[in-house]
């Protein structure tokens, strides 16, 4: 199997992170070498020393980008479940890949806010509501839906499999065609 990125983006506690590792191990189980750059796992290490201003979220995303394409381009399937809150980040991301000839597709995961903050583990939501944070997505900063993703799944409609599968089937579509170079 060829290299190529799927990019999850969604709110915060969408589902993104849950539903690229249940597709990881699939394709592991399959013999598929496959790696999940997440978000929470991956800024650390790559982007220490960022805040959550715009600028910085969008250095974020185009470096979680850019080693997503280079994985990509040598041979790895790579799911990057990332919140990525502005269009114009994500675009980069794609027009990337597009001026290498590296497959990519967007999986929106449309959760609803109130679904996403019922799920909220680490608590952001709630902090947010009560002002101890700022710039929490979906709550006092934006997140602007993608209007060219190839995918959209509701975890809260969806079942874990049935999600999976879909973004497996999306999968391979962007590896089966041929991918030509833009010109940048």
């Amino acid at each position: 199997m060829r290299g190529g990125t799927l990019w999850f983006t969604g709110l915060p506690s969408a589902g993104k992170s849950t539903v690229a590792h249940a597709l990881a191990d699939r394709l592991r189980a399959e013999g598929v070498d496959v790696e999940v750059l997440d978000g929470d796992e991956v800024r650390p290490h790559l982007s220490a020393g960022l805040g959550f201003t715009r600028a910085d979220r969008d250095v974020n995303v185009r470096r979680i980008g850019w080693v997503a394409r280079l994985l990509a381009s040598h041979g790895t399937v790579v799911l990057v479940p990332v919140i990525a809150p502005y269009a114009e980040a994500r675009r980069s991301v794609r027009d990337d890949h597009d001026a290498h000839g590296v497959p990519f597709a967007e999986v929106f995961v449309s959760t609803s806010l109130e679904v996403a903050e019922q799920r909220d583990v680490k608590g952001l939501y709630a902090k947010a509501r009560r002002g101890e944070i700022t710039g929490m997505t979906g709550v006092d900063d934006p997140y602007e839906q993608p209007a060219t993703a190839e995918l959209e799944l509701d975890t809260a409609a969806l079942d874990l499999d049935t999600a999976a599968a879909r973004a497996r089937a999306l999968l391979s579509t962007i590896l089966d065609r041929p991918v030509e170079r833009t010109s940048r």
